[in-house]
């Protein structure tokens, strides 16, 4: 098995891409959980769908709908262009491919923290006075932080995993838009380059324990912290 520096650029990038998808997509994904699990409007069941509906559409079609929307010929995409954002066949919109992918895990491990805290803790806050947001601040996020944590992680493995999306909607341009996956794929499609893709394959698992790990260890040690210990 041998490691290339075509390999070491698709690691870089898909670790890039990840960070930043992960960035950029916990606050968004926190504010939709907490409107998920603790309020009742009309539409809800819709937004719930919306949220959720990237986990059951093929990839395939993710990219092709965003290639739709944010491609070079697309209204919206000439749009963003016009003041400096390129998202179609960019190293950006691999990046809004993962977290349109990741969106779903990262609200469903949120909100099920919020879920399991007792609201009569944030009601009794509310009737001492305390404001909502002070209320959310320091009642109800410490105690979902390791919920937090864990849509986090989960985002940021789908991210450096995202292949579907990704390549339909960014191509798979070495040194640009290659990601780890897509470097995979590439070298399956080389007659001899198995070992290649194996050593990439490797390094794709070794990624994977060290952020589930990682979250294991955060996650224990921020209930370590919230119990007092």
């Amino acid at each position: 098995m041998t490691v290339d520096a075509a390999a070491w650029d698709a690691l870089r990038l898909s670790l890039w891409v990840a960070c930043w998808a992960t960035i950029l997509a916990v606050p968004l994904a926190l504010w939709v959980a907490w409107i998920l699990a603790r309020r009742d409007f009309w539409g809800k069941t819709a937004l719930n769908a919306a949220v959720h509906l990237p986990l059951v559409l093929p990839p395939v079609v993710t990219g092709y709908l965003l290639l739709s929307l944010f491609g070079r010929t697309a209204p919206l995409g000439q749009a963003l262009e016009s003041i400096g954002l390129r998202l179609a066949f960019h190293w950006s919109g691999a990046v809004l491919a993962a977290i349109i992918m990741g969106f779903p895990l990262m609200v469903r491990a949120m909100r099920l923290a919020i879920e399991a805290v007792d609201p009569k803790l944030e009601e009794a806050a509310l009737t001492l006075g305390a404001p909502r947001r002070d209320v959310f601040m320091r009642v109800t996020l410490p105690l979902i932080v390791p919920g937090i944590l864990a849509g986090a992680v989960m985002g940021f493995a789908k991210a450096v995993g995202e292949f579907g999306a990704t390549i339909t909607f960014v191509a798979n341009i070495p040194g640009q838009t290659q990601t780890l996956p897509s470097a995979i794929w590439s070298a399956l499609q080389i007659p001899g380059a198995e070992g290649r893709a194996a050593a990439m394959v490797l390094m794709a698992c070794v990624l994977a324990v060290g952020a589930i790990v990682l979250s294991e260890l955060l996650a224990k040690r921020v209930a370590q912290r919230i119990a007092g210990t």
